[in-house]
């Protein structure tokens, strides 16, 4: 299995262009990093501006061409292993005393790592031959960073050829998105978020990079990004049954993380995280054993031994006490950081003005919205570019985008072939339905804003891999979405790589002047804020079920509290004032949540 790496954090996949070239930038370093491989329209774009940038010959991949979604993943990320491996190489050929990206790495890397003492010792050594043999074994030890990708399972939407006929299902677009990267020649991993597809994951069974070799190596590995342990299993289970081994479970705050925003039923981050680390071993020995019976029946080389399971974390860490916290009492492997690093342009993609705005946000400027076409809350802030083109679309009468990519069309309302709730298309039927059945303006005012919150997603969290690298065609729409999670709130301005990794291990600290409470109280909030607005969507229209739903959510969170009241004082890098603040304001929140009252409704 591939060999862990020397960082305890990675950069997450963050929408669908922020993240798409990192590895790029990064990997050479030993940081692991994700690409969205969502949007081959993006991913094309990015191809023709690399090889023009490298000054290789671009040959376009056009929708002409046979399985062109998967023909451009697939080449794009063959030209992203290469340029990493490029990169890596020269780091590698550099001399110790030149002080450049050679140097750079070691420094980045945290205090307690092997590699990083053998590097001190590497520099204060004196004597010219053991200082050589140490500078060689410093470099043979030197890893690259991963370049893995990330696939939304749930996001699959047919496709048509020219002549308006559905496609076979191969050519959806998460069974093209996974095809692109099976025939890649990378050595990585896949990321399965937003769902549960049994469709795509019987796919999985078509590509022998999944199934280990005679050594039990796995080329290719499938991690899934889960909100508990019960999805993992099952989840788990499914794939074991087809004879494929989940390498990781990236476990991530329902609510206090970026993007779109899958609460739990209560269920906070803390809890979560005991119930895997109690588990784990259960998990895996339960898994193997259905894997191997699999792998036996298939006639397929099984597992020498039960094979590497990596837990890791993300949503909300703001500091190296809290990462270091997750990593020693949840025995996770690695701590993601996502948002922070869309303030770092050595990292990520951002246009200056949408960076400047997210440098000086206010904490009111995060807001949990329905602007997502899913139909899932989206992590949003006020007033970004896309925001900005919607509105002068409502001012000119023309509401809506003309929705060049379908990705997210998934509505049946009023078509026949799914149409995305962005569109103008639907926007124009919905609007009209709304004006023929809403009973006042009141209520006409209040349900046509719903109808027009909803962005263009494809586009606008895509165009800012172009518009950093100045690629983006003249007339291509360039209204940006941003999809940060909330903890963004409590850093501003911009940071340069090793500002930010350096804050992460505790080397320097870079949040602002705001009051920034634990990151699992932070999260409670955001719940029973949650809790309350579910509520109220349901004041005139209770049911049994939803009254048995509020109640076991209400009780998830007291619990919540209670597990967090005796982990506090296990944070023995925290000081006693910290962890005696923290209880207290566990204690208000716990007299919030019981003063929530549930009604009780006779339905007789």
């Amino acid at each position: 299995m591939q060999k862990n790496n020397y960082h305890r954090f990675h950069i997450p996949v963050m929408g669908i262009g922020f993240t798409l070239d990192t590895p790029v930038k990064v990997a050479k370093y030993g940081i692991d990093s994700v690409i969205s491989i969502v949007d081959d329209i993006i991913i094309e774009q990015m191809r023709e501006y690399y090889y023009t940038t490298l000054g290789r010959i671009y040959q376009p991949i056009t929708k002409k061409d046979n399985d062109y979604r998967a023909g451009r993943i697939t080449d794009y990320l063959n030209l992203v292993n290469s340029m990493v491996k490029d990169k890596f190489q020269k780091l590698k050929n550099q001399k110790f005393e030149q002080k450049l990206d050679l140097h750079k790495y070691f420094e980045l890397l945290p205090e307690t790592s092997p590699i990083k003492l053998l590097y001190k010792k590497m520099e204060k050594e004196n004597d010219s031959v053991q200082k050589e043999k140490l500078q060689n074994e410093l470099k043979d030890q030197l890893r690259c960073g991963a370049i893995d990708v990330n696939i939304m399972a749930k996001v699959d939407t047919v496709n048509y050829d020219s002549k308006g006929n559905a496609l076979p299902e191969i050519y959806n677009d998460a069974m093209a998105a996974l095809r692109g990267f099976a025939n890649s020649d990378l050595d990585a991993a896949v990321i399965l978020s937003a769902g549960l597809n049994p469709r795509l994951y019987t796919y999985f069974e078509e590509f022998n990079d999944f199934y280990p070799d005679e050594n039990s190596y796995l080329k290719k590995r499938i991690i899934l990004k889960v909100s508990d342990f019960r999805s993992a299993l099952i989840q788990g289970k499914i794939l074991a049954k087809k004879g494929l081994w989940v390498s990781e479970f990236r476990i991530e705050s329902g609510l206090n993380c970026g993007g779109h925003a899958f609460a739990t039923d209560g269920k906070l981050l803390g809890p979560i995280l005991e119930e895997f680390k109690t588990k784990k071993e259960e998990l895996q020995t339960e898994l193997f054993s259905i894997c191997q019976t699999a792998l036996k029946n298939k006639g397929i080389q099984n597992f020498k031994e039960i094979p590497l399971t990596r837990l890791t974390v993300q949503g909300g860490i703001g500091t190296a006490n809290e990462q270091q916290f997750l990593l020693d009492y949840y025995q996770v492997d690695s701590a993601g950081w996502g948002s922070p690093f869309l303030l770092v342009p050595e990292a990520t993609n951002l246009d200056e003005s949408t960076l400047q705005q997210l440098a000086t946000a206010k904490k009111e400027d995060y807001y949990l919205s329905d602007a997502s076409p899913l139909g899932v809350p989206f992590n949003n802030l006020r007033n970004t570019s896309n925001q900005q083109l919607i509105q002068e679309r409502v001012d000119k009468n023309r509401p809506g985008s003309p929705c060049l990519k379908k990705f997210l069309t998934f509505n049946n309302e009023f078509t026949e072939k799914s149409i995305c709730t962005a569109s103008r298309q639907y926007q124009d039927l919905k609007l009209k339905e709304l004006e023929e059945t809403a009973v006042s303006q009141e209520e006409f005012d209040e349900k046509s804003k719903k109808i027009l919150e909803k962005e263009c997603l494809c586009e606008g969290l895509a165009v800012p891999a172009l518009l950093a690298n100045d690629a983006a065609k003249p007339k291509q729409i360039k209204a940006v979405s941003i999809c940060p999670g909330p903890n963004l709130a409590y850093f501003s301005g911009t940071f340069s790589l090793k500002q930010m990794v350096d804050h992460i291990y505790g080397r320097a600290m870079i949040l602002n002047q705001l009051n920034r409470e634990n990151m699992f109280i932070n999260e409670l909030e955001m719940y029973v804020n949650h809790l309350k607005k579910e509520m109220n969507k349901s004041l005139n229209e209770w049911t049994t079920k939803q009254i048995k739903y509020f109640e076991n959510f209400k009780n998830s969170l007291l619990e919540g509290v209670d597990y967090y009241k005796g982990i506090m004082t296990k944070m023995y890098l925290e000081t006693e004032e910290y962890r005696q603040k923290s209880i207290q304001s566990l204690n208000a929140w716990e007299e919030k949540i019981q003063r929530i009252e549930i009604p009780q409704v006779s339905f007789a």
